[in-house]
């Protein structure tokens, strides 16, 4: 009886990602048969017009895994994950899923020694972003307009890039990623720190830096938002 019990909880599990919700989103689209990754064709399921498709059983498998493990890493509260996708396709769903479950975010340029030199990082430019916001907040009266609009300008230039996470406390439990072969810097000072790393990966992507694989179509609006609506989805219903 118990045994049953398990087995229709799997069969609910897998019902909440929908093959049918996973095609209509786009997540079968890889990329033209010519630039595939070797490592990537156990994820295929054919090829059509010279185009990989995806298998999106193997799709939603590894999603429910990739969301399996979030949910452990988020079940402490001092953990943070941050959401990285920088490709005008993946930004504004990053930073969407991001500010709805309080974790910090990049989508527009992976900061350079953000992991490996944080500590630098927090103390010359976090630090000094949130300084500066509640000083061009103040307007205080003594500055002359000149250096209040030079202050203006620092405050924005460093907005732009540490905006998303000036609230990162320290190296992070994990990583999500769109596109880790964009983001490849990121990947690799996540390697170095022993940061594990969850990434939607495309046909084109050697996926084996990558610790929680989904492989599904990168490129996609609608593709990148469903993945990561479900994913937000999961972990704000477990929280």
């Amino acid at each position: 009886m118990a045994k049953t019990a398990k087995k229709t909880s799997k069969e609910k599990t897998a019902l909440e990602i929908p093959l049918e919700e996973l095609l209509e989103a786009g997540c079968h689209f890889g990329h033209i048969v010519a630039k595939v990754h070797p490592r990537m064709k156990e994820y295929i399921y054919m090829a059509r017009e010279g185009v990989h498709i995806f298998d999106l059983v193997k799709t939603r498998e590894k999603l429910q895994e990739a969301i399996s493990f979030l949910q452990k890493v988020l079940a402490d509260p001092e953990n943070q994950v941050i959401f990285v996708g920088t490709k005008r396709q993946a930004a504004p769903f990053i930073k969407e899923a991001a500010q709805k479950l309080g974790m910090p975010y990049i989508t527009t340029r992976w900061i350079g020694g953000l992991l490996t030199n944080f500590e630098e990082i927090k103390k010359n430019n976090l630090k000094k972003l949130k300084k500066l916001a509640k000083q061009v907040e103040k307007r205080e009266g003594e500055r002359t307009k000149y250096e209040q609009e030079m202050l203006r300008r620092e405050y924005l230039r460093l907005k732009k890039d540490y905006e998303g996470v000036v609230d990162l406390k320290g190296i992070p439990a994990a990583l999500f990623i769109v596109d880790p072969k964009k983001e490849k810097t990121a990947v690799a000072e996540a390697r170095r720190m022993g940061v594990p790393v969850v990434a939607i990966v495309d046909t084109n992507t050697d996926p084996r830096p990558i610790d929680y694989i989904i492989p599904a179509n990168d490129d996609a609006q609608k593709s990148v938002a469903y993945i990561l609506g479900k994913i937000t989805e999961s972990l704000l219903r477990k929280k």
